[in-house]
């Protein structure tokens, strides 16, 4: 009588077990539309720097239109997938420029159509994880700041450490957009590493 309970306690454990080991996607965008992007170059380089059980996948932000409420019903079609790819992903990945202060007005963009409709957002609960790339000295430090208050009013959950700010981009790539920083590499690997298990753990939880 006693084993019973013994044995389906060890298959929920093994369930659990299978359910926090098994492969995950992150999808990621960067909030930038120019073909030159520092922040683009760091989000590619992010692909081949997951760890294993880990793919990054690429959302293609390039067609979506600003945020208009009058085309909101039935979304456009690269809204659409927008919102498809981040509502089947495990984890969000952001890299954000910073611009004035804040974050891009691309990247406010993409979470604005991601947060609609606010009963069924596909940003509801999720795992995401921040980056970004400038060409000064603070990293997109002050992006990150500014984005804090909207994870929390769209129910996300933001990794709070590591997050990768890197200054000085320019220096950080080679003519190929190839990331050459040892550190940034580093660094970007614990992040991916970090959004991986939380999304694991919440899956648990």
């Amino acid at each position: 009588m006693c084993g019973r309970p013994l044995r389906a306690r060890e298959r929920e454990s093994e369930a659990l077990s299978a359910q926090l080991n098994a492969a995950l996607t992150i999808a990621a965008f960067a909030g930038s539309l120019r073909a030159g992007s520092y922040n683009k170059m760091l989000l590619r380089n992010a692909q081949a720097l997951a760890p294993a059980g880990v793919s990054v996948a690429e959302i293609d932000i390039s067609d979506i239109p600003l945020f208009n409420a009058d085309i909101e019903d039935p979304p456009p079609p690269p809204v659409a997938r927008m919102r498809e790819a981040i509502r089947a992903a495990d984890a969000l990945l952001i890299i954000t420029p910073e611009y004035n202060w804040s974050m891009s007005g691309v990247t406010k963009n993409v979470i604005d159509w991601a947060s609609r409709p606010p009963d069924d957002s596909c940003l509801d609960d999720k795992a995401v994880g921040l980056a970004g790339c400038s060409s000064g000295y603070f990293g997109t430090a002050r992006a990150k700041i500014a984005l804090l208050p909207v994870f929390v009013f769209t129910g996300m959950h933001v990794l709070d450490e590591p997050m990768v700010h890197v200054s000085r981009a320019a220096e950080r790539f080679d003519a190929s957009g190839t990331l050459t920083d040892e550190q940034v590499k580093a660094d970007m690997r614990a992040l991916l590493e970090g959004l991986a298990a939380f999304a694991r753990t919440m899956k648990g939880t």
